[in-house]
């Protein structure tokens, strides 16, 4: 099979299934916003430190012949968000908001696909929210719907969440997912109902589709990659000090934070929090009261994430709504145990009790017991440390990438036997 990956951004998850694609020579063509390649002018730019975001837009020169880019509205997104001109970026209203820059990808995809058929595709990959368009003209042509929904179903989204409103109303204004226009979440299930196949890296977001109205076509769990595995963990005796816990991610209720916060509570004295990630809001006042307690980062470069983690002894991830957590993989990849929740990617990555931790989510109790378990076994963070990193080693990004490669592939040959019989 033939396909064409329409991705506006790109992300880790997207290059790796690209870079599969390549291997297996499945990969027609990339569509996406900004594609800077080595030695091009953009890139030499990158070296100005002004600049120095250009570089996280250079792609494998190996992408090069099979990369089409329109970069307009998303350089306009970059440099709007630079010089703080947010009126230009609002939600789904703004001349440069990332509604209007994947609504503008999805049609230029759209518009392409008729001389593509020509030239040999067999079918289209796309995301959530820029697939309407490209999936309604493949529909047309004869050609494969492929859908990647990166995140949990927005219905159990909301009836998840709508529960914090009433469990935690002090941290209601952190829960920023309530804006999508009924417009915008009919297009998502528009997409859904046109899919012929419906990747997802997770158990949970699989679940949350449950709560889709209609029928569905085949739903497949293939979960993300881990980072490579190239730094040695050292794990220094909890002896005279405090045990290092570290969250990463944004600061709303959706990550579970409230729970983390009243999970440690009282136990200040055996806990060092930190904090990392930037604020959903700016005057949630439970939140600034909580962060003010613990030491916080406001954000921090992908290098530096990683060396932080190296730094604490145990990774926090509470979060009430996650289609994945990259998070969880790149603890685990740095030898950090990880203590996670039922609605995170954490049940298909970790062995309870073996490897780190599952608890249900919204439960400060759970938390703690855990925090508690540690810090009474404190041999734990090596042990566990270490079973992580080994389980990391054994599931690299190129697995991802092989495991995508092969179920496209096994729809080409499906589509073809249909055809014999």
């Amino acid at each position: 099979m033939k396909v064409l990956v329409s991705h506006p951004t790109l992300n880790a998850n997207s290059k790796n299934l690209i870079n599969g694609l390549l291997k297996e020579q499945q990969l027609f063509k990339l569509f996406t916003s900004i594609a800077i390649f080595p030695g091009q002018i953009l890139y030499k730019l990158g070296n100005n430190p002004k600049l120095k975001d250009l570089k996280r837009r250079s792609l494998d020169t190996a992408w090069q012949p099979y990369t089409r880019s329109k970069s307009f509205f998303e350089f306009g997104r970059l440099l709007t968000s630079k010089f703080k001109l947010d009126f230009l970026i609002t939600h789904e209203k703004g001349f440069f908001c990332i509604d209007r820059i994947y609504q503008k990808h999805d049609n230029w995809v759209a518009n392409t696909l008729a001389k593509a058929k020509k030239q040999g595709l067999s079918g289209v990959y796309a995301y959530e929210d820029g697939a309407l368009s490209t999936f309604i003209e493949a529909k047309q042509l004869g050609l494969y719907c492929i859908y990647d929904l990166p995140i949990g179903y927005w219905k159990s989204s909301r009836s998840l969440m709508q529960k914090e409103f009433i469990i935690n109303p002090d941290w209601s204004s952190t829960l920023t997912g309530f804006n999508d226009s009924s417009k915008k979440l009919n297009k998502k299930d528009q997409e859904l109902a046109l899919a012929d196949i419906i990747f997802v890296a997770s158990s949970f977001t699989k679940k949350t589709l449950e709560e889709y109205s209609g029928d569905l076509a085949e739903i497949k769990v293939i979960p993300y990659g881990f980072p490579e595995v190239t730094a040695e963990k050292k794990y220094p005796p909890l002896v005279n000090r405090k045990l290092k816990v570290l969250f990463i991610g944004g600061l709303s209720q959706r990550k579970g934070l409230s729970y983390l916060f009243e999970a440690v509570e009282g136990l200040q004295d055996k806990v060092e929090l930190t904090i990392v990630g930037q604020k959903a809001v700016p005057n949630c006042a439970s939140l600034n009261r909580a962060l003010e307690k613990h030491k916080w980062i406001p954000s921090l470069s992908h290098d530096q994430v990683l060396a932080c983690m190296r730094e604490h002894d145990v990774f926090v991830f509470p979060s009430l709504f996650e289609g994945f957590g990259l998070v969880i993989t790149e603890a685990m990849s740095q030898g950090i145990p990880v203590i996670t929740t039922d609605r995170t990617a954490g049940p298909d990555l970790i062995k309870d009790g073996e490897d780190g931790w599952i608890v249900p989510a919204g439960s400060s109790k759970a938390l703690k017991e855990v925090i508690t378990k540690i810090l009474e076994k404190p041999e734990l963070v090596e042990k566990f440390g270490l079973a992580a990193q080994n389980k990391a080693k054994t599931r690299p990004w190129s697995v991802y990438g092989k495991e995508m490669a092969d179920a496209l592939s096994s729809l080409s040959f499906i589509k073809n036997w249909d055809k014999w019989i």
